[in-house]
């Protein structure tokens, strides 16, 4: 029997957080061994369903760097989803701002050539600011499939985000990162 890859699934604070299990068992069922990340403000800001996400990947929600002299506590990763990505992270990861060991694995992931799909999830106020969009150009360049635009992800009108909550496309960036990642696990 094969060992299951790894997926890595980096989620940040905005509303689609809450679905994020959806993602997770999508995964499982397509035979991923998955490892769930939150930035800091997901996680306190209780956008996360922890004890639910916990539950469908079978490990801990991580959002802290591990201690000197701690043993790795997930597998190395075969491939990253960063879903919902905000336009606080898109900003930061682009600059190579790694200030939250979110970021630093997201840093490290495009390092390592590994195969990384974003989904944005933010306002067309946010998406806007010059540094949004050439936040995504930076990353699409760096080789990050970022889903954004037409056929992907739209940005949504101010104040409709809650609205855009069952439309958010998670089977996109799993089919996408396992096309990137071969045939599967």
């Amino acid at each position: 029997m094969s060992t299951p890859r790894v997926l890595y699934i980096i989620a940040c604070a905005a509303g689609p957080a809450s679905q994020l299990v959806r993602l997770v068992e999508a995964a499982v069922a397509d035979g991923w061994e998955v490892c769930v990340i939150a930035t800091p403000a997901a996680e306190a800001g209780a956008f996360i369903d922890v004890p639910a996400v916990e539950a469908a990947s079978g490990r801990p929600v991580r959002s802290d760097w591990r201690r000197a002299g701690e043993a790795k506590r997930n597998p190395p990763p075969d491939a990253v989803i960063v879903a919902p990505m905000t336009m606080n992270s898109v900003n930061k990861w682009a600059a190579g701002i790694a200030d939250t060991y979110a970021l630093g694995l997201l840093t490290e992931a495009v390092g390592l050539g590994l195969p990384v799909v974003a989904l944005p999830f933010w306002s067309t106020a946010l998406d806007a600011h010059p540094a949004t969009r050439r936040s995504v150009r930076v990353l699409c360049d760096l080789g990050v499939r970022v889903l954004y635009g037409p056929g992907s992800w739209e940005p949504h009108a101010p104040g409709t985000g809650g609205d855009q909550l069952d439309r958010y496309p998670w089977r996109l960036a799993l089919e996408t990162v396992e096309e990137l990642a071969g045939s599967g696990p």
